[in-house]
């Protein structure tokens, strides 16, 4: 079956060489039982390809199944892919058949496979690789002969580096890549896609045909559509049922098309930047070296000071003036940090012109050398336990505001008191 036949059989429209080439892929790969992962943004059209290769295949007269691995909720995934005994778990009232025990023989559509939990993912690696797995709440292997499709909108390896999702699973389901370009990155499509999609309404609300004006096909043509194929859909049957005018120009199509992200072109994967990002420690590696930074900086400026012309006879009265100084720098290394014990040792000597020994002949200086060589300990459990102690003691042993002062959730914040022995 040539590229065309392909696209007659599955409704696909485009002549984009992008296109046609993740065609081929799926046409090669189809008779054969390896795993492939399809990349793409979200609307592109996965789940098509996933139809391709099953359809394609030696299985095609197996069951076939698709699962959104990001819409199931972490409790239930493991029961959902590999089944349960009765009484494995509270409401487990019969024993069930997971998805792959029922799709034995055929292929398994995985999608959005980069939301699934790390555990999830251990067992569906020793699915690809011995094509064995357990049941929740069982101990017996059971085995089973599945051809497995994943597919995820996010960039795949990212995660790995992250730690979000295995490597070794990331390989074993990356044996052929296949990725689907972006409606953007095919705009010689879109207006074929269009038109089929406004013939398709129409015929469906009953309504006429719709003509583009060539202003109108240049500017539809140039919109990044971060919804792809999906979002082209939904602006066609729009129009195909509130246009009362079916000659539509640009000025009309403005009208569907979101301005805000008319001149905007979003990536190919999606990137999660919520705060789960940053770890508490990653805070607490920033708080650190914020701290090291400023005390560097504080040491420079006294070296700055005694080199301006700070002699000792004149050093009680600049004392108050650095002390003040050192404060201004940084209040919380201040308070956390005495000068003894960021490596300025004082020094008492005795001034060559005084004539008779007395208090007032010893004055401090500052050893810099010491001060340059010397480094504070930059252990993590003696920082965060004196942070704790320290916000404890601010807001008089009230843990919700502490948590709230060291940027941590109140459940964490009695978990490292446990562990830290700070009860």
């Amino acid at each position: 079956m040539d590229i065309q036949d392909i696209k007659n059989r599955f409704g696909i429209i485009g002549n984009s060489p992008l296109l046609n080439r993740a065609i081929d892929i799926a046409r090669q790969v189809a008779p054969t039982d390896i795993s492939v992962l399809i990349q793409g943004e979200s609307g592109s059209g996965k789940e098509v390809f996933s139809h391709i290769i099953h359809q394609l295949s030696t299985r095609k007269h197996g069951p076939f199944i698709a699962v959104n691995c990001g819409a199931i909720p972490e409790g239930t995934i493991d029961s959902e892919l590999f089944g349960h005994e009765k009484g494995s778990f509270t409401g487990a009232h019969e024993a069930r058949k997971g998805y792959f025990e029922v799709v034995d023989g055929g292929t398994i559509f995985l999608d959005e496979v980069g939301e699934m939990p790390l555990n999830t993912q251990a067992r569906l690696l020793r699915i690809l690789e011995s094509g064995e797995y357990i049941r929740v709440g069982s101990s017996k292997v059971q085995k089973t002969n599945v051809r497995v499709v994943a597919a995820t909108n996010v960039d795949v390896y990212n995660a790995v580096q992250k730690g979000k999702f295995r490597e070794d699973l990331y390989y074993r389901l990356n044996t052929v890549p296949l990725r689907i370009p972006s409606l953007r990155e095919r705009k010689e499509d879109v207006f074929l896609l269009f038109r089929k999609f406004i013939v398709d309404f129409a015929d469906k609300y009953r309504t006429p045909g719709v003509q583009l004006t060539p202003e109108a096909q240049e500017l539809l043509a140039d919109f990044s559509w971060p919804g792809n194929i999906r979002q082209l859909k939904n602006v066609a049957e729009q129009i195909a049922i509130l246009e009362k005018e079916r000659t539509i120009d640009a000025t009309i199509l403005r009208r569907y098309i979101p301005s805000e992200w008319s001149k905007s072109s979003l990536p190919v994967f999606v990137k999660d930047q919520s705060k789960e990002d940053f770890s508490e420690r990653d805070i607490l590696y920033k708080v650190l070296f914020d701290m090291k930074k400023d005390m560097v900086d504080l040491k420079k400026l006294v070296v700055e000071l005694i080199q301006n012309g700070v002699t000792p006879s004149s050093f009680d009265e600049n004392s108050q003036y650095i002390n003040q100084l050192y404060n201004e720098v940084n209040p919380v290394t201040t308070q956390l940090y005495p000068r003894e014990e960021i490596g300025v040792t004082p020094t008492i000597i005795h001034h060559p012109s005084a004539n008779t020994p007395s208090s007032s002949s010893n004055y401090v200086t500052l050893d810099t050398q010491d001060a340059e060589e010397v480094e504070e300990s930059l252990s993590l459990v003696d920082k965060e336990s004196d942070l704790i102690k320290k916000a404890l003691k601010k807001h008089k042993g009230k843990r919700k505001a502490a948590a709230q002062e060291l940027g941590i959730s109140e459940r964490t914040l009695y978990r490292k008191i446990k562990d830290l022995n700070l009860e």
